[in-house]
């Protein structure tokens, strides 16, 4: 697809190939997201505490964060298609790992499996995206391919929740491979632009980008908080004597379903300094009621909240992030971001399940909510002419 519009009317988004990589998009995330508040209890039943759990995470993240700027670069020599798709085949050998192995030891093996193939399908994506959609529309373009991946969080940690009290862990594995195996399909359909032109210079191709390092430093600290949120809220809750917490999942998808693409089209028209301020702030509310709460109703208010300021500041930082940037460029850019994204999900994995097992969890919440709030004060002291 052109670039840019043929006439003064606006170019067009919802072309096939944007449907298709949404759809492969929510199968992927669908896959990836009902084994999210899974796999903490899974590991309980083998023996790990919550260290351990937190190691579980931590892993999967280093492993991802790792390979990507690996991963970017090699969009960026190689085009798109073939990283996809092996990132696609590596994630169900994972799944599959999980299906068979019997102890702790195997499954941190298979999160580094999973690492792997989720790094690659993540940084593809939002590179196949960027070469999609249009720039005057990205943010509503980012927005929207955001909403494929909200409404498989909005469906699928209550489906897992769901199936395990019904049925077994099994099932919930045997339904994330079914859905990656949806994703490969619909990914093979795109039709790839071809690999970027490679170029000399100090445009070649490389494994970071710094026009991305405003927006990644900000999704890091951003995610430090999100990372204790997703791993360690299911056995918070079961201590607050609440089973089942896979509504606070639904309702914090389906604010994202809503904010993603008001915010996409506010940041085309106005900029993303209005969208981080008022995000970065509901986050932070979100996290900081979540340390005080007991009762499933505060734990919905926290959910509206997080979900309102991470679905309208991630996508927002991810289109700044692309703005201007050369195709052969846009897989280290993918890449830069998408790692600041994973490490502040691991280490906030790994230090809050520290926090959590010496101090308990509503004083680990308390120091998450951190997190926000330093992303916000970068983002505004960060220099203009950076």
């Amino acid at each position: 697809m052109s670039e840019e519009a043929n006439d003064n009317s606006q170019p067009k988004l919802w072309t096939r190939d944007f449907i298709l990589i949404c759809i492969a998009t929510f199968c992927i995330f669908g896959g990836f997201q009902i084994l999210m508040p899974i796999l903490p209890k899974y590991a309980q039943t083998l023996g790990a505490d919550e260290k351990v759990v937190g190691l579980i995470n931590a892993i999967f993240t280093i492993t991802a964060v790792s390979v990507r700027p690996f991963i970017g670069r090699e969009l960026d020599i190689r085009g798109r298609k073939e990283i996809y798709l092996m990132g696609l085949f590596i994630f169900f050998l994972a799944v599959v790992g999980y299906l068979w192995a019997p102890t702790l030891l195997l499954i941190l093996a298979f999160r580094l499996v999973h690492g792997v193939g989720w790094a690659g399908v993540s940084t593809a994506a939002g590179t196949i995206v960027a070469d999609i959609v249009p720039p005057a529309r990205r943010g509503e373009g980012m927005g929207y391919y955001g909403v494929a991946s909200t409404i498989a969080m909005a469906i699928a940690p209550a489906l897992g929740l769901t199936l395990i009290v019904k049925y077994d862990f099994s099932l919930v594995f045997i339904v994330s491979l079914v859905l990656t195996a949806g994703a490969f399909l619909a990914g093979r359909a795109i039709n790839f632009s071809p690999a970027p032109k490679a170029i000399t210079g100090n445009q070649k191709a490389v494994l970071f980008d710094p026009r991305a390092l405003r927006s990644s430093l900000v999704i890091f600290f951003m995610t430090l908080s999100y990372g204790g949120l997703v791993t360690f809220l299911p056995l918070y809750a079961e201590k607050q004597g609440i089973v089942n917490i896979g509504p606070f999942f639904t309702i914090y998808a389906l604010a994202l379903l809503v904010t993603r693409p008001f915010a996409g089209k506010y940041y085309d028209r106005k900029g993303p300094d209005h969208i981080v301020l008022v995000g970065m702030i509901a986050m932070f509310l979100g996290t900081f009621i979540l340390a005080q709460t007991g009762t499933m109703a505060i734990f919905l208010v926290c959910g509206v909240l997080y979900g309102i300021g991470f679905g309208s500041v991630q996508p927002t930082l991810l289109a700044m992030a692309l703005q201007g940037v050369e195709p052969q460029r846009r897989g280290a850019v993918n890449g830069t971001v998408f790692t600041a994204f994973d490490l502040g999900i691991g280490i906030g994995s790994l230090a809050l399940g520290m926090i959590a097992n010496g101090f308990g969890y509503s004083n680990m919440y308390l120091i998450a909510s951190i997190g926000p709030l330093t992303g916000l004060a970068l983002f505004f002291l960060w220099p203009k002419n950076k």
